[in-house]
């Protein structure tokens, strides 16, 4: 079975639009509820028939409500290894509900309902993962969207809850709200000024984690990080977000402090930086995943700085998206050698640059 893209609301990808505060700095913001249905073994140790229950019960609450009933089904246990690497690519479902890792294969009855804004995995660590994409900094406007969703499933589906421990879930790490809140935000700047080590220290002391581009597991890439609430338990949704928040916030100011100091005392070395990177990705033949995520930060902290203009945040977000391997073998319309991918990626991007930046500079 072949993934249809155009069946999905914004294609998935309506968090790359480049609106919300902050969104030269702050790419999207995510709250995921793990939530499991009463009566069924946990994921991970439910037998085939049980996930498929799951999945019918889920699908046919999932009709009765306001949020998602124009949301589109993915059986993900039902899609070629490509496209289930796409919906990972496009941040819609985990490594592990793809099936993308030998330590978690694909499982019966994974899938993936995609709304507007918000999103259910099925079948994943927890039975349902309750997700809401936004672009941007916008912290209330996930976590309202992940609540209106919450609360008409939960009407419909009972979910496992203990009166002293809250939400039960799969991992205890997740036990309680069973909310991760994160941001992906891209910071150059304290990592060019060699600041980044002792944020990212604070934050630790602060109660929260960071990973890379797609959450646990991942490298950081393309000076990328994702920054989430480490606890769920002993606090309330609002406490945890309103904490999440305000440290944000504190990044996003050092993040900007750090570039007025780079344009104070570097202004030469970082317009030659930034100038390259842009050089590069409008005319190199070949590139490699990692070397294209580099240069798009070099040109993703000049359109911050105001030194390159005439160059949109949506463009520099699609091509971090979509320059990916599984995307351009759906652009190929064909699986690429590793040397074929290299091609074809500097091929993309540059003809995005020349077609949606051509007077860039």
């Amino acid at each position: 079975m072949m993934l249809d893209l155009t069946l999905l609301p914004d294609g998935g990808v309506g968090w790359l639009d480049g609106s919300g505060e902050s969104p030269d700095v702050v790419l999207s913001t995510r709250v995921r509820l793990a939530r499991n249905v009463e009566g069924f073994a946990f994921t991970t140790r439910s037998r085939d028939g049980e996930r498929l229950r799951v999945l019918a019960q889920v699908r046919e609450a999932a009709g009765l409500t306001q949020v998602l009933r124009d949301a589109v089904t993915v059986r993900v246990d039902e899609l070629v290894e490509t496209d289930r690497q796409l919906l990972h690519e496009r941040h819609l479902v985990s490594k592990e509900l793809a099936g993308l890792d030998a330590q978690h294969p694909l499982r019966p009855g994974a899938a993936v309902l995609v709304g507007r804004e918000v999103s259910v995995m099925v079948n994943e660590e927890d039975h349902l993962r309750l997700q809401s994409l936004v672009a941007g900094f916008a912290p209330e406007r996930a976590w309202d969207a992940a609540l209106a969703l919450d609360r008409e499933l939960g009407e419909r589906v009972p979910f496992s809850f203990d009166r002293e421990f809250g939400f039960l879930t799969a991992c205890p790490t997740n036990t309680g709200t069973g909310m991760r809140a994160s941001v992906l935000i891209h910071l150059p700047g304290l990592v060019l000024t060699k600041e980044i080590s002792k944020v990212l220290a604070g934050l630790q002391q602060m109660g929260l984690t960071y990973r890379g581009l797609y959450g646990e597991g991942s490298e950081v890439v393309g000076n990328f990080f994702q920054i989430s609430n480490q606890t769920t338990l002993g606090r309330s949704e609002e406490e945890l977000l309103d904490h999440l928040a305000r440290v944000v916030r504190h990044v996003v100011e050092r993040e900007a402090e750090a570039r007025r100091v780079l344009l104070r005392d570097a202004g030469y070395i970082i317009e030659d930086k930034v100038w390259r990177a842009f050089a590069t990705l409008r005319h190199a033949r070949m590139l490699s995943f990692d070397e294209a995520m580099n240069l798009l930060s070099g040109v993703r902290l000049a359109v911050g700085l105001k030194l390159i203009g005439g160059l949109s945040v949506y463009t520099l977000n699609k091509l971090l998206i979509f320059s990916q391997p599984a995307h351009l073998e759906r652009l190929e319309g064909r699986s690429l050698s590793e040397n074929e991918g290299l091609l074809a990626r500097a091929r993309y991007v540059r003809q995005v640059l020349a077609s949606e930046a051509p007077q860039a500079g």
